[in-house]
């Protein structure tokens, strides 16, 4: 339950931190995380979720533009800093270990601005 109160105030926090992000992409901070949300287990250190690779290729899909790509990394970005407990090495991992290409590394170092 208290992971359930804590992804809640994430996605809360995700909306007023990129709201604008949001008015130049089509992808919301919102619909980043209810995507991400089941792969919280595994950034956090726990196994990978089965909800958590199909959630990761859907955001790829969602994020067809530069705009929502950017957007999309933006939210990520945020989230890597916002959680104290999220293990970089699995949230760095997750693209491999989902067999998708995202065109920028899941870290509160990326530069949003650059991915294309």
């Amino acid at each position: 339950m208290a992971a359930v109160f804590k992804l809640a105030c994430l996605v809360l926090a995700f909306m007023v931190v990129a709201a604008p992000y949001a008015a130049e992409g089509t992808i919301t901070c919102g619909a980043v995380t209810s995507k991400v949300a089941p792969c919280l287990g595994f950034l956090l250190g726990g196994p990978l979720a089965p909800g958590c690779c199909p959630g990761l290729k859907g955001l790829l899909s969602m994020a067809s533009s530069t705009p929502d790509r950017q957007a999309a990394c933006t939210c990520l970005k945020n989230a890597a800093k916002s959680m104290t407990k999220i293990e970089m090495a699995n949230a760095a991992a997750l693209p491999r270990r989902c067999g998708v290409n995202i065109p920028y590394k899941i870290s509160p170092a990326t530069d949003c601005t650059k991915v294309k």
